[in-house]
């Protein structure tokens, strides 16, 4: 047995903390890049689909600030087009995916890998917004012009008021008429 001690290697592999770093850091530098490189991608699409609305977002009002039209970097670069609404490039790196933030949750509006179906989505999600500020302010005019012709003859009473009078003498009528019935039945169900 001690010739088999005698032929073994001994362990000669000396470890070092310094080089463990190095190589753990390589490997950290490696996996960055990529994530850069994908962000850089995505970032790219997005800056694509930007491009494609451009024109759109000329013919925008200038009076209407509701849109942010802007393309965040961050962990997931995102083209947000109102407080509300932004796009993301989803995880194939080819898929556009239109999401909307609601009270409900997190709606999405269209997912697609074609660039033109999801510019034409964006253009009438901003030309629905458009109109629907429109009919808000149309409808705040509105209102304004009604409360400007309206006589101003003091606090208005409106047809949802409750008139306690009317409703004390309906009941104590409707009691009377109640109580004058059930006289008569009793009177002609029992004769005497």
């Amino acid at each position: 047995m001690s010739e088999a001690q005698d032929n073994v290697v001994p362990h000669t592999r000396v470890r070092s903390l310094r080089d463990a770093i190095r190589k753990v850091q390589l490997g950290e530098v490696e996996r960055s890049d990529v994530v850069v490189e994908l962000q850089d991608t995505e970032r790219a699409r997005l800056e694509m689909l930007a491009d494609e609305l451009k024109d759109v977002f000329k013919e925008i009002p200038d009076d209407d600030d509701q849109f942010t039209l802007q393309i965040v970097a961050g962990s997931t670069p995102r083209f947000w087009v109102d407080v509300t609404s932004h796009i993301v490039v989803g995880g194939d790196r080819q898929t556009y995916r239109f999401l909307k933030d609601t009270r409900l949750g997190r709606v999405v509006i269209l997912e697609t890998p074609v660039l033109d179906d999801m510019a034409d989505c964006v253009t009438e999600y901003i030309a629905e917004r458009i109109l629907e500020r429109e009919k808000a302010m149309e409808g705040d005019w509105f209102n304004s012009r009604l409360r400007q012709s309206a006589p101003n003859t003091g606090p208005a009473k409106t047809s949802r008021s409750f008139n306690w009078m009317g409703a004390l003498a309906g009941f104590v009528i409707g009691a009377a008429v109640g109580a004058a019935g059930l006289v008569a039945f009793a009177w002609f169900a029992n004769p005497i």
